[in-house]
């Protein structure tokens, strides 16, 4: 497979209260379909260096290239619009509109990235709400779902854009095993189509049936 995801001697370092350098040196290479895990215990560097891959944070040292594109240096502007054509992003904490319903929340991002006419966007959102067992509750407001349905919506909405890399930060720290189990076989089927998959988990059962697991221990990768 085609490398999706490369970055090189990528450091990151926090300022406040002191400097403190918290990802160092990474060289990594992720291929086109890989479903990787990041693990390593609480403040060890994961989820920071999962934001530099997503873009979100672009304070760093060295350079990140996806899908051909070298990102390090865009505009935010020019990131905005990579991130919506190329990356689905999962939060631990779904970040859902409370007032919108599931169907509008799915919606958003498409309608952002004005690719397609509204009645195909929602005629794909409603498929995304299908894969995740959430086509019931298209109509209701996000805000008066469960913890586990909210996440649900919120993984179909990173899937809107048909991305070719989905990054998630603890998507199932919340979830309970059934949902859990849910989420998991989501990502896997979208590995084998060819999307690559990375996330960040403490849940070691979830991580050991990925395809790959990347171990962090104080800001290096250590397995």
């Amino acid at each position: 497979m085609a490398e999706i995801l490369k970055t090189y001697k990528v450091n990151k370092y926090f300022t406040e209260p002191e400097k403190f350098h918290v990802i160092k040196d990474i060289d990594l290479s992720i291929s086109a379909g890989d479903f990787v895990t990041i693990v390593g215990k609480s403040g060890c560097g994961k989820s920071t260096l999962l934001y530099l891959l997503s873009t979100l944070d672009t304070d760093y040292e060295g350079k990140i290239e996806i899908n051909n594109t070298v990102v390090t240096g865009l505009s935010q502007n020019d990131l905005a619009k990579f991130r919506n054509e190329n990356i689905g992003f999962i939060f631990q904490f779904h970040f859902l509109l409370p007032e919108f319903s599931a169907l509008e929340n799915v919606m958003m991002p498409a309608l952002k990235r004005g690719k397609f006419s509204p009645e195909e966007i929602e005629y794909h959102a409603m498929e995304r709400l299908k894969q995740v067992q959430m086509q019931d509750f298209a109509l209701k407001p996000s805000g008066k779902l469960s913890g586990g349905q909210q996440q649900r919506v919120a993984v179909a909405r990173a899937m809107i854009n048909d991305p070719k890399v989905i990054m998630a930060d603890e998507p199932t720290g919340n979830l309970d095993s059934v949902n859990t189990g849910l989420v998991f076989d989501i990502f896997k089927e979208m590995s084998v189509k060819g999307n690559t998959i990375i996330a960040v988990t403490h849940d070691n059962d979830f991580a050991s049936k990925s395809d790959r697991i990347i171990e962090m221990k104080d800001g290096v990768i250590v397995r």
